[in-house]
């Protein structure tokens, strides 16, 4: 494994990524179980997927460096829009879930 490789790191980064992500929904089942609380729960789970997509932004705008052809930045341009997109609508769900929250 060659540290210096900027694909390696993007596959660490993503990785830690994804193991944030399992790590908050494993909290947020807790969470359901223990205080049978859905909306914390959910709460729980949007902002994982929002630390998740953070990392795996990060990882994808790292992966520029390798692109050679138009096909490869086509398709790091359509993944980039993806998980900005997903973001935003996490983000935006996440605050639905605090202003519903706060009415009850």
């Amino acid at each position: 494994m060659n540290l210096f490789n900027f694909s390696v790191w993007a596959a660490i980064i993503q990785l830690l990524g994804s193991l944030a992500i399992a790590g908050y929904v494993i909290a947020a089942i807790f969470s359901l179980v223990i205080k049978c609380n859905v909306y914390q729960a959910r709460l729980i789970v949007a902002e994982g997927v929002l630390t998740s997509l953070s990392f795996m932004v990060a990882a994808t705008l790292l992966k520029t460096i390798n692109l050679q052809t138009w096909r490869q930045i086509l398709v790091f341009s359509v993944i980039l829009s993806l998980r900005i997109f997903l973001k935003k609508l996490f983000a935006w769900e996440k605050m639905q879930i605090l202003t519903i929250k706060s009415h009850v």
